[in-house]
């Protein structure tokens, strides 16, 4: 993570909870139960990354006071409470389709590069005495990885309840990601380079 040569005691509380959630998040989606079944292993990856949006929101809103990173936390929070429920939901009937050696295989080693440099995004995001501008530069890559892990899932035989939930997951996170760009931009947080991202 890069730091600024001084930060306030308010900002170290702020990033050393994003960094136990980061931590967290990691062991869930690296440590989860896969089976032969890539719709399973997606539901079960992807609740704990969902579960950790939640949190890096439930974080920031103890210090925020701005009005637009607040809509866009509470926004965050309803949109994958509703995801997790609606996967729980599935899970046990997605569960029972089986794919093929060759395509779990080819999944699976696409669906960790994902992880990986989502991780690495997460883990090295630029960091300021502006807590607002460090958040959106955690969620940006976070909400990213989500969704190229969705779009590698379309490429593979799922079970049919998960495509909606697969489209509403891209859908929301493309549109997160512009809503952060922008306010980036109006706060002139500056731009974040991070092994191929350049957001701004």
């Amino acid at each position: 993570m890069n730091r600024p040569s001084r930060i306030s005691n308010v900002t170290k509380d702020y990033l050393q909870e994003f960094h136990c959630i980061l931590e967290e998040m990691i062991e869930g989606m690296t440590s989860a139960e896969l089976t032969d079944s890539i719709s399973h292993n997606f539901i079960v990856q992807m609740i704990p990354h969902h579960k950790a949006a939640i949190k890096m929101c439930k974080n920031i809103l103890r210090f925020t006071t701005n009005l637009a990173i607040q809509d866009i936390a509470t926004g965050i929070i309803e949109e994958q409470s509703k995801s997790i429920q609606d996967m729980e939901e599935i899970l046990c009937c997605c569960s029972e389709d089986e794919n093929s050696p060759k395509d779990l295989e080819r999944y699976q080693s696409g669906i960790n590069n994902i992880m990986q440099h989502m991780f690495s995004a997460m883990e090295n995001a630029r960091a300021s005495n502006e807590i607002n501008c460090n958040f959106m530069w955690e969620m940006i890559p976070h909400h990213k990885g989500a969704v190229d892990m969705c779009e590698t899932t379309q490429a593979y035989p799922i079970c049919p309840e998960l495509e909606p939930i697969l489209n509403s997951i891209i859908v929301s996170q493309r549109r997160g990601i512009r809503q952060m760009q922008e306010l980036l931009q109006r706060m002139q947080c500056g731009g974040n380079r991070q092994r191929g991202f350049w957001f701004m």
